[in-house]
């Protein structure tokens, strides 16, 4: 139910004057609480009053959840998520083929039609408060993680009773019980279930000197998920070293592992695995690599048209280098494997030197790196020469020798994919002459240079109108005749981006084409801020202005629009 409709139900129950729950309304615009909430707050109603109000209004009887036994069985048959997009929960079962359920607002049949389908019930509809409904949503469907939390406490206070376990007792427990189900594997695959549920993207298990705390990475935000006794975390360590295929006792070197599941829908999931010993035990990485996610449209990648065809004509070159820049999680991978994925058809040869390859692309000869035995992107580099490719995919250019044999095969008839950790694109260019790639070197091969960051997409369930000041605007770089179309959106956050406001990612490029006039600059040894400026004068769309664009349309925010890019240096 709509905060709005809440507030007229209210009013018309004559409890509450209008101009308090008008002032109860802008209050939840700011803060994104729940009316309710408000209202009980300030005073003015309780909860149970807001029952007795919706009951008489939908002429239907109310049940007041904070004193009702919820049958878990019951709850598992509706989704979590269509429970919290509708403010909805299952109680009870009212003979075999009827459901009672509780709404906020139980007026909509098409909710109603939904649910008898999922659960081959008859609905029957009672009436509770949206505080309620959120409340026993959140502890119902924590049920089931609660219970193997509690075996985990439990199992932790036997093993505080009977004394240290030793690596050999935790790989014989763990070995001998994850068919049974000890609580250890149970927790592990809660974990790894709810981070597939929520589209995490990393997984992370920290252990401290009282607790290990688990934290989940989710549209580039970290969130504090849940903290166990410090005692697990040795435990918690073995059992994902023998679903990684790790060596279990070996604590004091880094590993990393690879750990395939296959999901109840028939989908493969896997997780790539990092272990680094810390001062008090080893703090694990997973990272969730889930291919179906894996955007290989290039047209929805987030590029504008404009840039689009530019890249589209950057990877129709037979040869010469193509390279994608920016940090760490910007999205690079993604672009890349696009890109390849435009490409391979069945009369192209296609060479991949990756660390590490993150998924399967069919079609596509793919080679992990392993320092270990001299298989450095270097070696692989020199090989791929010599296996007649079209297209070469080298993960990155670290170093001269790698550049210089990419810079060769990009001259010799071969098109190179390539990344870089730089800022902007300008900046790709110096950072090249400064690992001692010649300037003549770097005009006849480089065809285009992409530099990208992610910014975070305004929740549709919960993004709003905001209004700010025309200054901040215009400092951004907005012309100030430009200011009246920017419709600006933020998120006030809800269940469906756990109240952060940002529920997924869209990337904003930067595009630089070497055209003649770059490659005389580069040749006269411009530097990177000059070469920007020449760059914006022949045409490339910067960070900063591909933000604007994606902020103008209420995409995203001008919080991240800020931190994702610089402002533009003047023509």
């Amino acid at each position: 139910m709509t905060p709005t409709k809440l507030g007229e139900i209210i009013i018309k129950s004559g409890l509450v004057p209008s101009a308090a729950i008008a002032k109860a309304l802008e209050e939840q615009k700011k803060s994104g609480q729940k009316l309710s909430q408000i209202l009980i707050n300030q005073g003015l109603l309780k909860d149970l009053q807001i029952l007795k109000i919706l009951e008489k209004h939908f002429q239907l009887p109310g049940i007041d959840l904070t004193n009702f036994q919820i049958q878990p069985e019951v709850v598992q048959l509706i989704p979590r998520a269509i429970c919290d997009k509708n403010q909805l929960i299952a109680v009870q079962k009212a003979g075999a083929n009827v459901l009672v359920v509780a709404f906020a607002d139980p007026s909509d049949v098409f909710v109603k039609e939904d649910l008898r389908f999922i659960t081959k019930c008859r609905i029957q509809p009672v009436v509770a408060t949206e505080l309620a409904i959120f409340n026993a949503i959140d502890k119902s469907y924590q049920a089931n993680v609660g219970d193997i939390l509690q075996q985990v406490a439990n199992e932790t206070e036997k093993e505080r009773e009977s004394g240290p376990q030793t690596i050999d007792d935790v790989i014989d427990d763990i070995s001998n019980e994850a068919e049974a189900g000890s609580a250890i594997v149970k927790f592990i695959n809660a974990m790894l279930a709810d981070a597939v549920k929520r589209k995490v993207s990393d997984i992370h298990f920290e252990p401290y000197e009282k607790r290990v705390r688990v934290r989940f990475r989710v549209d580039g935000n970290m969130l504090e998920v849940n903290s166990q006794p410090s005692e697990s975390a040795a435990a918690m360590a073995s059992r994902i070293k023998i679903m990684a295929k790790l060596d279990i006792s070996e604590r004091r070197r880094p590993q990393d592992g690879r750990i395939k599941v296959k999901l109840k829908n028939g989908k493969d999931m896997d997780f790539r695995v990092s272990i680094l010993p810390t001062i008090w035990g080893e703090k694990i990485v997973m990272r969730l690599l889930d291919k179906s996610n894996l955007q290989l449209d290039m047209t929805k990648l987030g590029l504008e048209k404009e840039d689009l065809s530019v890249f589209k004509e950057g990877i129709s070159h037979p040869q010469g280098l193509l390279l994608i820049t920016g940090p760490t999680g910007s999205g690079k991978t993604t672009t890349i494997y696009s890109a390849l994925a435009e490409l391979n058809k069945p009369d192209v040869n296609i060479s991949t030197a990756e660390d590490p390859v993150e998924f399967n692309l069919d079609g596509i000869n793919q080679v992990q790196m392993n320092p270990d035995i001299d298989l450095t992107f270097t070696t692989a580099l020199k090989s791929f020469l010599r296996q007649d490719p079209d297209v070469i995919m080298v993960g990155e250019i670290r170093d001269l020798e790698t550049a210089e044999i990419a810079a060769k095969a990009a001259s010799t008839g071969h098109l190179v994919v390539s990344t870089l950790h730089t800022n902007d694109a300008p900046q790709t260019i110096i950072r090249l002459t400064e690992m001692g790639v010649p300037a003549y070197v770097v005009t006849s091969t480089v065809n285009l240079i992409v530099a990208q960051r992610l910014v975070g997409k305004n929740c549709e369930g919960c993004k709003a109108p905001i209004t700010v000041v025309p200054e901040m605007l215009i400092d951004l770089g907005v012309d100030p005749s430009e200011v009246g179309d920017y419709k600006l959106m933020k998120g006030r956050g809800c269940n469906l981006c756990n109240n952060t406001g940002i529920k997924g990612r869209i990337a904003i490029f930067e595009l630089m084409k070497m055209t003649d006039k770059i490659k005389e600059a580069i040749l006269k040894g411009a530097n990177a801020e000059q070469l920007r400026v020449l760059a914006r004068v022949e045409g490339m769309r910067t960070l900063r202005r591909s933000g604007l664009l994606k902020l103008k349309r209420g995409e995203t925010t001008i919080e991240d629009v800020i931190q994702t890019s610089m402002k533009d240096v003047a023509e």
